[in-house]
């Protein structure tokens, strides 16, 4: 189960403010960050912790995406996964996944990189479990055996895990050095610094929390993306989207990534010195219902499945993505009419045909039609929650349009509701919310990342919903080695569930960066990671 990472899509506002950049001119000139030096980053991710034991977030993955090596990653350009330490890595037997690594691997303190180490990082990570920490990725690992310095099997609990691969890419995929993590505790951000225990494309030099993380190009880098194209690079963290707007704005930051309102990004599109980058995003929002305290739900005292079915159906035909996509997010978000986003093989779209006009858009009539079919008089009553504060200022807006789309033609009165981050996420799976909203950013790029944590035996949504038919395709599929007839069941897993409605799928974000017209290489794809290395002056 994916606890610490649910709605991590949109970055939480770091409450530190930033500090002043060394190396930057003084603010009377626009363009001081673009004229020589470290390329500078802004964002307002949040970083939780340097040690993948001890984090399972969007900001603190995108520091350990560049400074940690992974036995396997992603290409540039790819949502598939190849050696990136490692010079093979394969399935020797149904249980068993075997990897070797290259030789000569050091960190940049010198030790060397073996097998030892690589036992140790998942040991530990399993070992620690640490509430934030990313180990439930690790669910069908049983074991890590060394056989030499360079070769170790995992061996796991499953056969023939398709998706064993890309959690070896994930935020469960970081390698680090015994000589400096502990085996038994989350390690301190000021102990891995000084320890230097770093084998990515950068070493972190300093570290400011929330405000300033300073990065040197790694000369014993020996992974899959070569050698960096800039020497340094400095990250610096933004308390939110407007003070980022302002420093990409007056080029006090050359890049600007995660997150930027809608309206800025537009704005920015024209901006002298200034361009935009997107690329496919992995990220959706989407509404969860309650099985049990919906309207009809099984735990009501009106408990009635059809009745409850053709409630959640009526307002999926009446949701009207387009218009949220460009009204309220104005293109940076899409619609999204399936459980797989667009981009990752074997995404549908199943909901497309079942619901709304068949075209995409609403249709007030269907949805009347179900709901006096199923005996339903309208209109009905449904408590809808929010969280704005976790999914960004946007959410009100996004939120007050799907109440008016519901309520348009009088087939729903719709109750909305904000709530406190740390409040929604106790309610949430406490049956309180008959439907609230939530987002999602994937552990890596593989279909199944938006299946089995939502859907296999109930999965972290905790709403009362168990197909048992959902349930064997989701196991069938992690075990199928055949390409084709993997991605058939998923396709068929998309249209089972597009017939419950567990959740209703809204919308798709794209990775959206600014950048000034000095800087090159801003790259944004498949894999959802944020790379430095391609970046230059």
């Amino acid at each position: 189960m994916k606890r610490s990472r649910i709605g991590l899509s949109v970055t939480a506002l770091a409450t530190a403010s930033a500090l002043t950049l060394a190396g930057c001119a003084s603010s009377d000139s626009g363009d001081s960050a673009a004229a020589g030096g470290a390329i500078i980053i802004g964002t307002t991710e949040v970083v939780t912790s340097l040690d993948p034991a001890g984090a399972y977030d969007n900001g603190s993955f995108g520091i350990m995406t560049n400074v940690y090596p992974f036995l396997l990653n992603n290409p540039i350009g790819s949502s598939d996964v190849e050696p990136d330490i490692a010079v093979s890595a394969e399935f020797t037997a149904p249980t068993e996944y075997t990897v070797v690594l290259k030789d000569g691997l050091t960190f940049a303190n010198g030790n060397e990189l073996t097998s030892s180490d690589v036992k140790f990082t998942f040991d530990r990570l399993v070992a620690i479990s640490d509430p934030n920490g990313p180990q439930d990725l690790l669910a069908n690992l049983e074991s890590v055996e060394i056989i030499d310095d360079t070769t170790v099997v995992f061996h796991l609990l499953s056969e023939n895990d398709q998706t064993f691969p890309q959690v070896l890419s994930s935020p469960a995929g970081p390698i680090v050095d015994e000589e400096v993590f502990s085996a038994d505790a989350v390690t301190s951000d000021t102990d891995i610094v000084a320890g230097k225990p770093f084998a990515g494309q950068y070493t972190l030099e300093n570290f400011d929390k929330g405000n300033l993380a300073s990065y040197k190009a790694n000369s014993v880098y020996q992974g899959l993306w070569g050698a960096p194209e800039s020497e340094e690079i400095n990250v610096k963290y933004f308390a939110g989207e407007s003070n980022l707007s302002q420093a990409i704005e007056t080029k006090a930051v050359d890049v600007a990534f995660r997150s930027l309102s809608a309206t800025d990004v537009e704005k920015f599109e024209s901006t002298d010195g200034l361009y935009v980058v997107k690329g496919p995003g992995g990220e959706i929002r989407y509404i969860v219902f309650n099985f049990g305290i919906q309207p009809f739900g099984s735990l009501t005292g009106e408990a009635d499945e059809a009745k409850a079915l053709a409630v959640r159906q009526a307002a999926a035909d009446l949701l009207d993505r387009e218009k949220l996509s460009e009204q309220v997010f104005l293109g940076t978000y899409t619609p999204l009419y399936s459980y797989v986003p667009e981009g990752l093989t074997g995404a549908t779209q199943s909901l497309l045909d079942l619901y709304g006009d068949g075209n995409g858009g609403p249709d007030a009539a269907r949805a009347a039609e179900r709901l006096a079919a199923a005996g339903i008089e309208t209109p009905v009553e449904l408590n809808l929650q929010y969280a704005g504060e976790r999914y960004g200022a946007a959410s009100a807006e996004e939120y007050a349009q799907i109440k008016a789309q519901l309520e348009a033609d009088g087939l729903f009165t719709v109750n909305l509701q904000s709530t406190e981050w740390g409040q929604f996420t106790q309610d949430r799976t406490a049956d309180i919310y008959q439907a609230h909203q939530l987002g999602w950013f994937p552990d890596y790029s593989d279909a199944d990342n938006y299946l089995t944590p939502f859907f296999l035996d109930g999965g972290f949504l905790a709403n009362h919903y168990n197909n048992d038919e959902v349930n064997a395709l989701i196991r069938t599929q992690l075990a199928t080695p055949d390409a084709d007839e993997r991605t058939a069941m998923i396709e068929q897993i998309q249209d089972l569930v597009a017939a419950d409605l567990s959740t209703l799928p809204m919308l798709q974000g794209a990775q959206v960066a600014v950048a000034v017209d000095a800087v090159e290489g801003v790259t944004l794809d498949p894999s959802f990671k944020f790379r430095f290395g391609t970046l230059k002056k």
